[in-house]
């Protein structure tokens, strides 16, 4: 199987930029592809062998190929692909369906579910997916000595957060291989959409002799084990990730593609011009191009459940204040950004859960939540003069914006800084790094104020709340509000489906009007995709599927 000779391909690519730039502009985003790499012998198609490759530009390196310390899309677009938990989401609905477990059963209070694996599951070193591989990993993800940033979504199971809290143990978490094939997991309370939970990668398996033998089993294809619609085959760290068809899947007839290549190409000028010589097949938007590009015959629009926001650390001055970090958020154009900076159609915020869950009482989540939060600079500006009030100061400490290294980040950073520059006279220094050194800073509450998202992964507002409940890894902000853990609290815990949604508005207005975040935008999933490329599948609430992908 012949595959892309990547740095040959960056190498070519940059230049041709580099040369781009020079002759003044943007001459060569035209559409004309004569400028081909020859020596890399790809096409948009194929390899030279007729193998069926995708060329996908992932943008970053992997956090991490382990389920639990992944959590985050550069990470997971690989993982969805290379694993698969007990159900996954179907093709046409963002609906589970069975995968690992072939089917199962749900207990009459809804506690306790009963998967039954299917007997062609295997993992890629041949050995059998077993009910104990799902046992040890949920335990795993919950177990305080892996420092999962994703623990939290093992909390619907009994026992799961007092051991990860450190008040029980793992014996008392209530997950049980009844036998090889069965798997018994007993709720803490009856969730309905559990089924979706168990597709999330943050749930996937990992072979539990491989973990314990080598703790960087994840980080190289000679040791990484999956149990996927692809297997890992090549690596080059910051470079590319190769999968191949996995011809042991269980529904390997489904796969249409021979293989994947994960190219890490930041910029996204480089991309574009990769893309424009028919050497990456799918692709974001540069966002200078946006405008140009959105209804372009070859750009393919997802929604997705998902936001961009920005993190206070409540924890530092002067954002320990409320009305500073309201009024900060209130002096944010988010609709400019929108329609001048990422150009994508994107719904400004107006309150912080994704507006387009469906509600019990019918129509919308904000239809009946209502919009909690505008750009009022009038106010903005009410508010940070009581704020330094409050606190006594005749001038505001520096403030400092961080960001993680690319494009549209830095362009967003700097419109930010001139809005609150001219609506609250504040001046604001900006500075950016290296994806993974910018997460585990900001993970560690090393960053003032610092840019954000979060990308739903199942179909409930709920998804959104558990974020930001005292503790939990993902809130990163220090902010902690007894009313809200207490509205979440009982939002897990109650039957009825309007109540609960009633419930969960009303720990919303509690954590957007006390201000921990600066609201901004939510998310389309926007991306130049090839004609030739097909049935890629990108739910709302999902990672990219590349299982029923091909290419003509």
């Amino acid at each position: 199987m012949k595959k892309l000779n990547t740095k040959l391909l960056f190498t070519g690519a940059l230049a041709a930029s580099m040369l781009a730039a020079g002759c003044g502009g943007n001459e060569n985003a035209s559409g004309n592809n004569e400028g081909n790499d020859a020596e890399t012998g790809n096409n948009q198609e194929a390899s030279s062998d007729g193998d069926k490759i995708l060329i996908f530009n992932n943008s970053e390196e992997p956090t991490s190929l382990d389920p639990p310390i992944g959590n985050d899309e550069y990470s997971y677009s690989i993982l969805n692909n290379v694993m698969e938990g007990l159900t996954r989401l179907e093709k046409d609905e963002p609906v589970p369906e069975p995968a690992m477990a072939e089917e199962w059963d749900v207990s009459d209070d809804g506690l306790v579910y009963t998967f039954y694996l299917r007997d062609d599951a295997y993992w890629s070193n041949g050995e059998p997916v077993t009910a104990e591989d799902f046992e040890y990993s949920f335990k795993r993800l919950a177990d305080p000595e892996t420092a999962s940033p994703a623990a939290h979504h093992a909390y619907w199971i009994a026992g799961a957060e007092a051991f990860n809290e450190g008040e029980g143990s793992e014996d008392d978490m209530m997950v049980e291989a009844l036998d090889e094939k069965t798997l018994e997991v007993t709720l803490e309370n009856p969730v309905d959409f559990f089924e979706s939970i168990v597709a999330m990668p943050q749930l996937f398996p990992v072979h539990k002799e491989t973990v314990e033998e080598n703790e960087d089993w994840a980080n190289s294809p000679d040791t990484f084990v999956g149990n996927g619609p692809f297997v890992v085959s090549e690596w080059e760290n910051d470079e590319y990730l190769f999968v191949t068809k996995n011809e042991d899947y269980w529904d390997a007839d489904t796969v249409n593609l021979d293989g994947i290549e994960y190219v890490m190409v930041e910029d996204s000028n480089t991309a574009y011009q990769l893309y424009q010589n028919d050497e990456v097949h799918i692709t974001d938007i540069p966002s200078e191009m946006a405008g140009e590009l959105i209804d372009g015959p070859e750009t393919a629009v997802y929604p997705r459940s998902g936001i961009e926001f920005q993190r206070f650390n409540v924890e530092e001055e002067p954002f320990h204040n409320r009305n500073i970090r309201a009024a900060f958020a209130k002096a944010i154009n988010a609709q400019e950004i929108v329609d001048y900076i990422t150009q994508e159609n994107q719904p400004v915020m107006t309150g912080y859960i994704f507006d387009d869950f469906a509600h019990p009482a019918g129509g919308t989540y904000r239809e009946h939540a209502g919009d909690l939060h505008e750009f009022d600079p009038d106010e903005a500006q009410q508010l940070l003069e009581q704020g330094m009030e409050e606190e006594g100061y005749d001038t505001l400490p520096e403030v400092t914006l961080s960001y993680n290294t690319d494009d549209t980040h830095h362009t967003v950073a700097q419109a930010v800084q001139e809005m609150l520059q001219q609506n609250l006279g504040v001046e604001v220094t900006l500075e950016n790094q290296e994806w993974a050194v910018f997460l585990d800073a900001q993970r560690d509450l090393e960053l003032q104020y610092s840019r954000s998202s979060f990308l739903g992964g199942y179909n409930d507002p709920m998804n959104y709340l558990d974020n930001f409940t005292t503790g939990n890894p993902m809130n990163r902000t220090g902010w902690s509000n007894e009313e809200y853990d207490q509205l979440v609290s009982e939002a897990l815990s109650e039957p009825d489906p309007e109540t609960r949604f009633e419930l969960m508005a009303e720990a919303e207005r509690v954590f957007v009007e006390d201000y921990a975040i600066v609201p901004l935008y939510y998310y389309n999933s926007t991306f130049l995709e090839k004609p030739e490329v097909t049935d890629v599948v990108r739910h709302p609430v999902g990672f990219v599927e590349f299982k029923w992908a091909d290419l003509e």
